[in-house]
């Protein structure tokens, strides 16, 4: 007999980047993941998020598990402030817009951006990726 797991595309997500599938890491990756849109949020909000959910975790554990979602390749951290960042579930290489006032952020493909120059590489360093913010007031 074949027993559907409505959940089972996380926990196969989760056990693919090398977590162990726990129930608070599975109710963060719901949240994360399960509406297959493309997000950006803080820890803060994800933690928001799950108290709205009855999910009962406390906000060091939200950061240790996007640090550790990060980890395995499964968000990507973008950091617009020294103590602020936005956890992405777009992996993929592109850029993004950050509007200052609001905190929203928007992706930008990767194939609308053109570098023409990098400064000179320091010996011994390879530059393994080239991360783009631009930020945005609003309009006057």
């Amino acid at each position: 007999m074949n027993h559907y797991r409505p959940y089972r595309p996380l926990l196969d997500k989760l056990r693919a980047a090398g977590l162990r599938p726990t129930r608070q890491r599975l109710a963060l990756a719901r949240l994360m993941f399960e509406s297959g849109m493309t997000r950006h949020v803080t820890a803060e909000t994800l933690h928001n998020e799950a108290m709205a959910s009855n999910v009962s975790v406390s906000l060091a554990t939200v950061y240790n598990t996007l640090h550790q979602f990060t980890e395995g390749g499964l968000l990507r951290e973008v950091v617009v402030d020294p103590g602020r960042s936005y956890f992405d579930t777009n992996t993929t290489s592109h850029h993004h817009f950050y509007f200052e006032e609001t905190g929203v952020l928007v992706d930008i493909p990767a194939t609308d951006v053109a570098i023409a120059r990098l400064p000179e590489i320091p010996d011994g360093a390879t530059v393994r990726s080239v991360d783009l913010i631009i930020r945005l007031a609003a309009a006057a």
